[in-house]
C-alpha cells in the first residue's frame, strides 16, 4: 500500500486539495443559496460567485500558507487556511449583496448573517478535519527522516535539536557530531542517515559538509550567514561565457519610500479608528488597576541608529527595572498579562507610525541596552538599521518574542534584501496569525534543553 501511494503521491495530494477546496466552496454555495435564488441554479451570479470565490481564495491561502500537510504541523494549517477562507466568505458574500441589488428588484442590504456564520463553522470543521487527516496519512505514508546534527557547542545542540524535536513524526536524531571531528567520521555517518542539520559551524567547514552530503544524496539544513543572503537574493548573470551571481547592495528607491510612507499613513489613520475602543478599554484596565500612567514610553533604535520613544500600553509595575521580560515575570500586572497575550500593548505604536518614527512593517526596534549587547556579540546585528523599525515584520511573523538575536537578525536581513510593496502587503496581512500563536508571546529565560549531549571532538582535521 506505501509502495502505491509513494508511487502516486503527487498525483493523491493534488487530488486531496482539490476535494478540501470544492467543499469550502460547495458549502458556501449551497448554504448561502437558501436565501439567495441566483446561487442555486445556474445564472451569472453563480458563475460570478464560484469565480470570486475561487480567485480571492487561491490568493489568499498563497498569502497566508497552503495545505502542505507534512511540512506543518495541523494547527498552523488550520490557522492560515481558516483565515484564508474567511476572509474569501466575507469579500464573496459582500460581492453577492452587490449583485443581489444590482437585480433592480432589491436593495442594497447585510443579510442573512446567520448563514454566513454557519458556513465559516462548517468550513472551519472541514479544514481542521482535513489537516490532521492529512498529516496522518503524511506520516503513516512517510517514516520519519534519520538525522544527524552537526553542531559546535552544547546550547547550539539545545537549540536546534528543540527545534527538530517539535517535529518528532517528521525527524529522528539519530547522531550528534562535532564539526571539528574527522571528515571519515562525518562521511560514516551521512551513509546511514537521510538528513543533515548543521547549525552554527563556520562556512568553510560547512561547504565540505555540504559537497560530501550532495555527494551521498543526503538532504541538508543549515542556517544561513549574512553572505548566504546575498546569494539568494543575487541574479543569475552571463559575463561573456563566464556564469555569476550579481547581487547590486542598495537602499529603497526614492519611489518604494513614498510608497510605503503613504502607506504607513493611511493604514495607520484607519487602524487607529478601527481599534479605538480596544485603546479605550486597555487604558481603562491598566489606570483602574493601580492607578499609575497608562503609557509606557521607552527608547529605542530605528533606521541609521537613529533614537526614538515608543510608546506601549504600560504592562508592568511602575518604578521597577527595565529589561526583557522573563518567563513568569512578576514586574506584568494581571491587566498586562491579557494585553500582551493579545498583543493590544501594541496599539499606540500607531502614534510612532504616524509620526514617523517607525513604519508598518520593518525589523521590530530593540531597547537601545539590548542593540548594544547584541552588536558587540554579533557585529552584522546593526544591518537591520537599515531601515525604518517596524511594527510587524517577518521576524515577529515566523519568530517568537525570545528568538534568538542571530535568527532575528537573519529573517529580517532576508525582508530587507526581499523588500517590495507587495511583500508588505502580505506580511500585514499575515500579522493575523501571530495573535494565534500560542508560542508567539514565549518569554526569555525559558530554557531549550531536549536531553542531548554534545561531546566535543577529540581527533580534529587539522
Amino acid at each position: 500500500m506505501k509502495k502505491h501511494l509513494h508511487k502516486f503521491e503527487s498525483i493523491f495530494w493534488i487530488f486531496v486539495k482539490i476535494i478540501l477546496y470544492s467543499l469550502l466552496l460547495y458549502v458556501f454555495v449551497f448554504i448561502l443559496g437558501r436565501d439567495n435564488i441566483g446561487l442555486t441554479r445556474l445564472s451569472r451570479t453563480m458563475g460570478t460567485t464560484i469565480l470570486t470565490f475561487a480567485a480571492v481564495g487561491l490568493l489568499l491561502i498563497n498569502v497566508y500558507g497552503t495545505y502542505d500537510v507534512g511540512r506543518r504541523k495541523s494547527k498552523p494549517i488550520i490557522y492560515s487556511i481558516s483565515l484564508a477562507v474567511i476572509c474569501t466568505d466575507i469579500i464573496t458574500y459582500l460581492q453577492v449583496m452587490i449583485m443581489r441589488a444590482n437585480t433592480g428588484i432589491h436593495e442594497f442590504e447585510i443579510r442573512g448573517l446567520e448563514l454566513l456564520a454557519l458556513v465559516i463553522f462548517i468550513q472551519v470543521i472541514i479544514i481542521i478535519v482535513f489537516s490532521y487527516a492529512g498529516n496522518a496519512i503524511f506520516f503513516l505514508i512517510h517514516e520519519p527522516e534519520k538525522c544527524c546534527i552537526i553542531t559546535s557547542s552544547q546550547e547550539s545542540l539545545d537549540t536546534i535539536s528543540f527545534a527538530i524535536n517539535c517535529f518528532r513524526k517528521q525527524y529522528k536524531i539519530l547522531a550528534i557530531l562535532d564539526f571539528r571531528c574527522k571528515t571519515a567520521e562525518i562521511e560514516k555517518e551521512l551513509e546511514h542517515v537521510d538528513t543533515v542539520f548543521m547549525y552554527d559551524i563556520p562556512a568553510e567547514k560547512r561547504l565540505l559538509i555540504m559537497r560530501l552530503c550532495y555527494k551521498y544524496k543526503v538532504n541538508v539544513y543549515f542556517n544561513p550567514y549574512v553572505e548566504d543572503i546575498m546569494e539568494v537574493n543575487a541574479k543569475h548573470y552571463i559575463l561573456d561565457d563566464v556564469y555569476l551571481f550579481n547581487k547590486n547592495i542598495k537602499s529603497l528607491t526614492m519611489e518604494q519610500r513614498i510608497m510605503k510612507r503613504l502607506m504607513d499613513i493611511g493604514l495607520s489613520l484607519f487602524l487607529g479608528l478601527l481599534s479605538s475602543p480596544f485603546w479605550l478599554t486597555g487604558a481603562l484596565a491598566v489606570k483602574l488597576y493601580d492607578g499609575g500612567h497608562v503609557l509606557f514610553k521607552q527608547e529605542r533604535a530605528t533606521i541609521h541608529g537613529k533614537k526614538f520613544y515608543v510608546y506601549k500600553l504600560r504592562t508592568m509595575k511602575e518604578h521597577v527595572e527595565n529589561y526583557s521580560a522573563q518567563k513568569d515575570d512578576d514586574r506584568i500586572t494581571k491587566p498586562g498579562k491579557i494585553l500582551r497575550r493579545l498583543r493590544l500593548d501594541e496599539l499606540p505604536q500607531l502614534l510612532n507610525v504616524l509620526k514617523g518614527d517607525m513604519t508598518f512593517v520593518g525589523p521590530r526596534p530593540e531597547m537601545i541596552k539590548n542593540v548594544e549587547s547584541y552588536t558587540e556579540e554579533l557585529p552584522e546585528f546593526s544591518y537591520r538599521l537599515r531601515v525604518k523599525a517596524g511594527l510587524t515584520g517577518y521576524a515577529q511573523i515566523a519568530g517568537k518574542y525570545n528568538t534568538s538575536p542571530r535568527d532575528k537578525l537573519i529573517m529580517d536581513m532576508m525582508y530587507i534584501e526581499q523588500f517590495s510593496i507587495l511583500r508588505d502587503i502580505q506580511l500585514i496581512l499575515q500579522t493575523a496569525i501571530v495573535f494565534l500563536k500560542k508560542d508567539s508571546t514565549e518569554a526569555f529565560g525559558q530554557k531549550k534543553d531536549t536531553g542531548y549531549r554534545f561531546v566535543p571532538a577529540i581527533d580534529e582535521d587539522q
